[in-house]
């Protein structure tokens, strides 16, 4: 299956570890088989990793960018997302954890991620003291 990328100018994503830039206007690509894609709004860089959910990510996303450290980053994954069990005590976020760990068992990278995201969303209305 196909899969059909819109891109803005100058937007930048990253297909099997290859960082590549769209030019100055917009356009569309078909990627005709499976690879490793991020866009640049998925893609976290280690010096913004500053929130128990982004150490959850970012072990995740680098387990789909690069498969050959997939033992290392699967430990820091374990680690962190225990760690992030430990002190959340609302009900839906510990089962979408249970389903980012079970994306993560079944190699669905991508899917973890976008699950994960969410977990962003959680943290923003806790660390704004939102109620």
């Amino acid at each position: 299956m196909a899969l059909k990328l819109s891109l803005k100018p100058g937007e930048k994503f990253v297909v099997n570890g290859a960082v590549i830039v769209n030019g100055d206007r917009r356009t569309t690509l078909v990627l005709q088989n499976k690879a490793s894609l991020l866009r640049e709004k998925d893609i976290i860089q280690a010096e913004d990793v500053d929130t128990p959910a982004k150490h959850v990510y970012f072990p995740i996303m680098l387990m789909y960018m690069d498969p050959a450290g997939y033992n290392k980053y699967h430990e820091q994954f374990v680690l962190r997302m225990t760690e992030f069990l430990g002190v959340v005590e609302d009900v839906e976020i510990k089962l979408q954890c249970v389903a980012i760990s079970k994306d993560v068992m079944e190699c669905d990278f991508y899917k973890a991620l976008m699950k994960c995201k969410k977990l962003f969303e959680f943290e923003n209305v806790r660390l704004a003291n939102v109620p």
